[in-house]
């Protein structure tokens, strides 16, 4: 007998731990799904859901505000996603606020995220169709990375090929950094230029003095000085009438 009531002892508190565990289980399980608590529901459309599953998170602000609680077809280009949110974030959620899916990651769960709105128009109401944006899908963002990966291939390449025919002695580039002979020719004809624009120089003077040029050049000389005259004349005038004001 008293075996008896021992297993039944045994047998009971295992039953109500098991009952206590399952009900702190279905309430985290519930306050995770929004089962418990105040809630609304609102509307999102779009044209590709890209993998959203009923039950994933919906996000604002950053941080978790409800559910997916339905996915539907509406036409052959528009799907539906109803979402379950927090009342206490609808006051933030405004009607222009717009509604985009994106991913926990680069390669995880999708989320339903939600971006506020004008912060002087009125709340979003209860079944209330948001805009949405445009989602962007993996496989593009993967296909983007692979090109820039592809091009920045080339340019190495080029660039190795380059400094490959440099260090070679291939190219005007090359020729001008290695031979010493190209250099020397360069430098010469840098200095030739330097003694062709001394002697116009010289040329020049000699022509002044020329008693055929010689009144040109007088001819020039005046003229310049009359316009400096009349330049610092000019002036003094200016000086003048602005001491009279």
């Amino acid at each position: 007998m008293k075996k008896e009531s021992g297993v039944k002892w045994k047998v009971g508190l295992f039953v109500t731990i098991g009952l206590v565990l399952l009900v702190a289980a279905l309430f985290f399980l519930g306050k995770q799904k929004n089962l418990f608590g105040s809630v609304f529901h609102v509307k999102s459309i779009f044209s590709n859901v890209g993998g959203l599953k009923m039950g994933n998170n919906v996000r604002f602000g950053g941080i978790n505000v409800g559910t997916v609680d339905g996915i539907s077809l509406l036409t052959d280009t528009s799907i539906v996603v109803d979402m379950v949110v927090q009342e206490k974030v609808r006051k933030f959620i405004k009607k222009d606020a717009t509604a985009g899916i994106g991913s926990e990651g680069l390669m995880g769960d999708k989320v339903v995220v939600i971006t506020p709105g004008s912060s002087d128009r009125e709340p979003i109401t209860e079944n209330g169709v948001l805009s949405s944006r445009p989602t962007v899908e993996t496989d593009q963002i993967l296909s983007s990375l692979k090109t820039s990966a592809d091009n920045a291939a080339l340019i190495t390449n080029d660039l190795a090929s380059i400094s490959s025919k440099i260090k070679n002695g291939h190219g005007t580039l090359s020729r001008l950094i290695s031979d010493s002979s190209f250099s020397n020719n360069l430098n010469k004809t840098v200095v030739n230029l330097k003694q062709g624009s001394e002697g116009l120089k010289e040329n020049m003077e000699a022509a002044k003095h020329n008693f055929l040029l010689r009144g040109y050049f007088k001819k020039k000389k005046r003229e310049e000085e009359k316009k400096k005259q009349e330049a610092e004349e000019k002036k003094k005038q200016d000086e003048a009438e602005s001491a009279k004001k």
